[in-house]
């Protein structure tokens, strides 16, 4: 290979991670817009560098020629140009250290001969020059010049008609600089209501109040050019009636690809009071919520009251409830009628809700003339949205029935929302009675506390550990119903010794007597918090574990060992073999009437100890003996520490392991119970059976020998009954007298 052209792919490589890793010094994308007396910062960041972790930077501004003047400095104190020295030291120009890596120019008020071109520089602490080690961006300040001139051409209109607002609007500069407009009503003495908002990107947004109206066609906008900017109120309500304001908003992109807006310039001024005179009979409707949910299943109930109710005389209000899954101001938003009453008082229930108000989960209800309610007996995160309430005033027909009266009120939206909680366990452990010997009584008490769980019902499984984080054994438990249950906690005769309940509002009490050895190890609490459902029944809402507690007390009693003997390991068929299980005593040793084993042998390869292994055959304490499968064992006790095992004609299936195990039982003098001690597990030993060659053969060959007997004797049968059919049935075959065969000899 061409040792130029190999070295080709090495050198591009090298080019390219040196390019990748080559460092950045970067500023933000300008021009940054910035009106004039404003505080201003410009940030730098520099990465992908070498040498030492806090860089140092220094800011300048680029004259004509490339010339720099230079500003601050995190190294040089003298870096500062003298014409700006009396600015950085008043603080009018300054830096901020935002980190190892990154900088801030700030300007405490910027003036318009700021504007122009900034670079940010880094000094080189790299092994190699690589990349860039200043950025420019420039900055452009701009005066004050947003100015509103607003105008109402009639501001005293009938109900029906239209009214416009006009605001005209002009600055003197554009570039870089977009533009909105909001045109808001004041009604009496409360706050500003936003009607709807033009621009800055050309874009509508409508106030929370008008969206219905705007979508209706209600709201128009004349947008003619040249500043000017006016709002239709088409089919004019006496509720347009107020002190109107617009307000312009001078805004820059900023941020990568300007996708971020930016505020610089705000103006309002006062438009003018507008008139509306009614030409109906007219009423309001205001939405509020009496029960207002913090949680879900809580109840909801909103109140429409119709007030400032003039000539209704002998007329009837009804009511059309509506919900939205949407927030109040989108325009999109989509209403579903919940329920109405009538003018006759009749409730016609919605088609998605029809359920729920047969069911009574939802009540829609007249509480006086004028005021309508909606209620949730319990409200579901489904629920969460925006509702309204929309009044019709009925009148009598001429001929009958019922007209209305007057045009329908909508109440502004209201929202039920609510933060769902996160329900919150917590379960502390306390130990009331230390088991200090075997055969006391240990007890514990577990206080759960909980949060965010409307009428919880708790559930407590008492849990085991051995070693503290070993595996765990459920002892038993009492659900949330109180009913209580042993999981595996399996000793028939020690079934009474452990206790669980409820002793207060939130406290639930272990006990364990006759404590035991096998019983040393760390107890707590597995509690689960429950909570109804909206059909009663429980569900699971949060689980939690209390601390440990550990029972431990130093074992006073003998030390045992268990050991495993055969007189044969390998045997013919039929055989009996005896194996013995010794359990022997290493250090000192009780009375015989105090002490007792369970004793079980197995035949596998599973570890004794291990659950769900059946053995072979047992012998529990009292010397009752188990046997499992239909091998034909036999097992006895030849002293007070020997149990033999006897296999009775062995065969093939009895090859294989076999070992056994034992549980020493010891009787406490001082509490007259037995105490259950570790169990112990034998090494193994493996029976094998033995197949002498003639065993192997006989019969394999006297099978052989008696199918060849059976074969020729049926052959030789079949070969006579052949013939003598053959011989009695064919006349050419018939034997001719002796004379004639002579004869024919002689010839």
């Amino acid at each position: 290979m061409d040792k130029g052209t190999g070295l080709r792919p090495v050198i591009l490589i090298v080019a390219l991670v040196s390019f990748c890793e080559a460092r950045v010094v970067k500023v933000p994308v300008g021009p940054l817009v910035h009106v004039e007396g404003q505080a201003v910062s410009i940030r730098c960041d520099v990465s992908n560098y070498e040498g030492t972790r806090d860089q140092d930077f220094e800011w300048a501004l680029v004259l004509a020629g490339e010339k720099l003047l230079s500003l601050v400095s995190t190294f040089d104190s003298n870096f500062v140009d003298p014409s700006v020295r009396d600015r950085v030291n008043s603080g009018d120009i300054s830096y901020n250290k935002l980190g190892d890596a990154a900088i801030e120019l700030k300007f405490k008020k910027v003036r318009a001969t700021d504007s122009g071109l900034y670079r940010c520089s880094t000094p080189s602490t790299d092994s190699v020059i690589s990349g860039n080690y200043h950025a420019d961006v420039e900055l452009k300040v701009i005066g004050d010049s947003l100015k509103v001139a607003p105008a109402i051409p009639k501001s005293a209109v009938s109900e029906g008609e239209s009214v416009e607002l006009q605001c005209n609007t002009t600055r003197g500069f554009t570039e870089h600089t977009f533009l909105s407009v909001t045109w808001s009503i004041r009604k009496g003495s409360n706050p500003l209501e936003e009607v709807l908002t033009f621009g800055p990107d050309d874009k509508i947004k409508v106030g929370l109040g008008y969206t219905q109206r705007y979508a209706d066609g209600g709201l128009q906008l004349d947008l003619r050019g040249g500043g000017f900017y006016g709002l239709v109120l088409k089919r004019a309500k006496p509720s347009d009636q107020g002190e109107y304001v617009c307000t312009a908003q001078e805004w820059v992109r900023q941020g990568e690809e300007g996708k971020n807006w930016r505020k610089i310039l705000e103006k309002s001024e006062e438009m003018g009071k507008v008139v509306v005179t009614p030409t109906e009979l007219q009423f309001k409707v205001n939405l509020t919520q009496s029960l207002n949910p913090q949680s879900t299943s809580e109840p909801t109930e909103l109140r429409c009251k119709v007030f400032d109710l003039l000539h209704l005389q002998d007329g009837r209000l009804g009511v059309t409830w509506s919900y939205s899954t949407n927030a109040p101001g989108d325009v999109s938003q989509k209403k579903i009628t919940v329920a109405s009453l009538n003018e006759q008082g009749a409730l016609i229930a919605g088609s998605q809700y029809q359920q729920r108000l047969d069911s009574g989960d939802i009540a829609v209800t007249r509480r006086e003339s004028n005021i309508f309610i909606l209620r949730m007996l319990q409200t579901r995160d489904a629920d969460m949205g925006s509702y309204s309430c929309v009044v019709t005033a009925w009148k009598p027909a001429q001929q009958s029935g019922w007209e209305k009266k007057a045009k329908e009120v909508q109440s502004a939206p209201v929202t039920v929302q609510w933060t769902p909680k996160i329900p919150v366990l917590q379960v502390v452990a306390h130990r009331v009675r230390e088991a200090s010997t075997g055969g006391s009584t240990f007890e514990m008490s577990c206080l759960v506390t909980g949060q965010s769980l409307k009428n919880p019902g708790y559930s407590v499984l008492i849990r085991f550990e051995e070693t503290l984080g070993g595996k765990s054994h459920k002892v038993l438990s009492l659900n949330q119903d109180s009913v209580l249950q042993l999981e595996e906690w399996s000793e028939p005769s020690r079934i009474d010794s452990v206790v669980l309940e409820k002793t207060g509002q939130l406290e639930y009490r272990f006990r364990l007597y006759g404590a035991q050895v096998t019983d040393r190890g760390f107890y707590y609490c597995d509690v689960t918090a429950w909570t109804r459902d909206q059909s009663q029944d429980w569900i699971k809402a949060v689980s939690a574990e209390s601390n440990k507690i550990e029972i431990t007390f130093v074992h006073t009693g003998p030390v045992f060992n268990i050991s495993i003997h055969s007189d044969a390991n390998n045997v013919l068929p039929g055989d009996t073999v005896q194996m013995k299980c010794i359990v022997s005593i290493l250090e000192a040793s009780p009375n015989t009437g105090d002490m007792a084993f369970d004793v079980r042998w197995f035949q596998n390869t599973h570890q004794a100890l291990d659950n769900g292994v059946q053995p072979l055959i047992s012998m529990d304490r009292w010397g009752v003996v188990k046997k499992t499968g239909s091998n034909d064992t036999s097992l006895e006790r030849t002293d007070r520490h020997t149990f033999v095992l006897s296999l009775h004609k062995i065969q093939d299936r009895d090859v294989g392991e076999y070992y056994c195990t034992a549980t020493p039982w010891l009787l406490s003098p001082a509490t007259g119970a037995w105490n259950k001690e570790k169990d112990l597990a034998s090494a193994s030993t493996f029976l094998s059976v033995k197949t002498e060659l003639w065993e192997s053969l006989k019969m394999p060959v006297g099978y052989g020998l008696a199918a060849a007997v059976i074969a020729g004797v049926l052959s030789v049968l079949l070969g006579l009954a052949v013939a003598h059919c053959c011989f009695s049935r064919n006349p050419i075959h018939t034997p001719r007298p002796r004379n004639k065969l002579i004869d024919l000899e002689m010839d």
